[in-house]
């Protein structure tokens, strides 16, 4: 099976080692240490230039979105500052930089200093969510959990949520530092809290290749 086939399937892709030791470097530099459940990121000069298709997680992105490009950047650091755990859940919110009248996008909010929005459901069926591993990760310290193919499902209501990954492949997202692991925007995931007292780093970025209908743009 094709690495795209497996993705179109699974909702997921592992590229274990994929991310180099120069490009780790730079994404701590640019997450810092982190003391919030998540740190939204600017998408500055360098933080783009670590993405891009010249160096190691752009090539990996390229391989299953040629023309996708990265749209939002969160940090997160578990520790024994900051731990937290989330129950089973979809993100099917994109961060733009102004609220506008658009048909077909809605739930309205401003935080972390933008403003944020649910879209139609046929762009985030397009997107990626990428985990780049700063850290190793395991069930000890608060690994996400993912229900394989759950993506099928469409927008799931939060009562349902569990009850729906349920049906599905549970699949414990243990990882090294430097994979990187690719998601289908809508996958239902999960995460407990970390049991031990080092960092668990690890990297979000969501990816797109869908151009928002003007006069939005992404944040």
């Amino acid at each position: 099976m094709s690495i795209r086939d497996l993705f179109e399937t699974e909702g997921r892709v592992w590229f274990r080692g994929a991310v180099s030791k120069e490009d780790l470097r730079v994404l701590e530099d640019v997450a810092g240490t982190g003391l919030k459940a998540g740190q939204r990121l600017d998408m500055s000069e360098k933080l783009r230039d670590c993405l891009s298709i010249e160096r190691s997680i752009g090539r990996v992105i390229a391989q299953i979105d040629p023309d996708a490009k990265p749209v939002r950047a969160v940090s997160f650091n578990k520790s024994q500052q900051t731990n937290w755990g989330v129950p089973w859940h979809q993100d099917r919110v994109i961060a733009v930089r102004s609220r506008e009248n658009v048909s077909g996008f809605g739930n309205w909010s401003f935080k972390a200093g933008g403003w944020h929005c649910e879209p139609p459901l046929d762009l985030l069926e397009t997107m990626l969510f990428v985990r780049i591993h700063l850290d190793d990760t395991d069930c000890d310290n608060g690994s996400m959990s993912i229900a394989l193919g759950s993506h099928m499902e469409g927008a799931v209501r939060s009562g349902q949520a569990e009850e729906i990954a349920q049906k599905y492949e549970i699949e414990t997202c243990e990882a090294k530092r430097g994979d990187l692991l690719v998601l289908k925007m809508l996958t239902l995931h999960a995460s407990g809290p970390s049991r031990l007292q080092t960092n668990r780093r690890v990297l979000r970025v969501d990816f797109s290749s869908f151009e928002l209908p003007k006069p939005m743009c992404w944040l």
